[in-house]
């Protein structure tokens, strides 16, 4: 009806400064274009991708922990029944308590590289890999979340591994110098997991990853000083094998525990050779920074 008026709805202005950007003077709804939201680190897409690779391989603990630990942990069975579990020292120990330092690092390292080389691969392969892309995360954060989580996965193998081989007879995992286990358990760790990342980087498919593991990781960790020590080899493959970063990792961590290494004779070489490990890494890391930074083999 005529008399009857319907109330009008307010009608929005044009340019309402509620929906402006940069309102001068006044706090506009949105950011001028270009202006960054998370300035400094984004902590919590840093914590989510840690928790997201966390969650993936704690999913499958079966396959990604304890299975590692039981076959490390059958290394040690081996060998020591091999070489006789009696009678046989080696820097002034049993056979059994010299060589489980080494089989617990190399599991961790091995588990590490495993486990950062699984997560942008399978994304490249799948096609998730925009999951990791998109996100709001620097390639700073991408690395260190990634890595993070595989130095996580190390940890979680070593202790199976130490745990099983704590009730092995004959071992004694007592510890001489803590700082040498945290310290070159921890750099084992990150440069494995840091040459996964570029692993998975270049690589196109899980085949090219399976190489890198079986014919780089597995020879440079098997021949680094895990079961012999280096002064029984000849002189040239010994200057070889200080030339390999494992053997410092190896023989490192053995330091931690017996209280003695082939790094060298005194308790300065060791601490000189775990200076190097980090410095080592720290390279290795600005390198795949930079890998990631330029996108090669990521960005289509």
């Amino acid at each position: 009806m005529a008399d009857q008026v319907q109330p009008a709805t307010p009608a929005v202005p044009q340019g309402d400064a509620s929906f402006t950007e940069n309102n001068a003077g006044r706090k506009g709804r949105f950011p001028a274009r270009g202006e960054p939201v998370i300035t400094g680190i984004n902590r919590i897409g840093l914590w989510s991708l840690y928790i997201k690779e966390v969650r993936r391989f704690l999913k499958v603990q079966t396959q990604t922990i304890w299975a590692p630990g039981v076959s490390t942990f059958l290394f040690l069975v081996i060998f020591t029944v091999a070489m006789g579990r009696e009678g046989r020292e080696v820097l002034g120990v049993n056979f059994a308590t010299f060589v489980a330092p080494g089989l617990i690092v190399m599991g961790m390292m091995q588990n590490a590289f495993a486990n950062s080389s699984f997560s942008l691969l399978s994304g490249k392969i799948q096609g998730t890999i925009i999951d990791l892309l998109m996100p709001p995360l620097s390639e700073g954060e991408l690395m260190g979340g990634i890595v993070a989580a595989a130095v996580t996965r190390a940890i979680f193998v070593g202790g199976a591994v130490a745990l099983a081989m704590a009730f092995y007879p004959g071992v004694d995992l007592s510890l001489a110098h803590p700082w040498a286990v945290v310290w070159f358990g921890l750099m084992g760790a990150v440069m494995l997991s840091l040459l996964g990342l570029l692993a998975s980087i270049w690589a196109e498919k899980f085949d090219h990853n399976a190489a890198v593991s079986n014919f780089v990781i597995a020879p440079l960790s098997l021949l680094s000083g895990t079961f012999y020590l280096i002064d029984n080899l000849a002189p040239v493959f010994q200057t070889i094998s200080r030339l390999n970063p494992f053997f410092y990792v190896i023989s490192g961590f053995r330091f931690g525990f017996l209280g003695k290494s082939d790094i060298g004779d005194t308790n300065e070489a060791v601490v000189n050779g775990a200076i190097g490990l980090g410095i080592f890494n720290l390279l290795l890391a600005f390198a795949v920074y930079r890998v990631l930074k330029s996108g090669w083999k990521i960005r289509n």
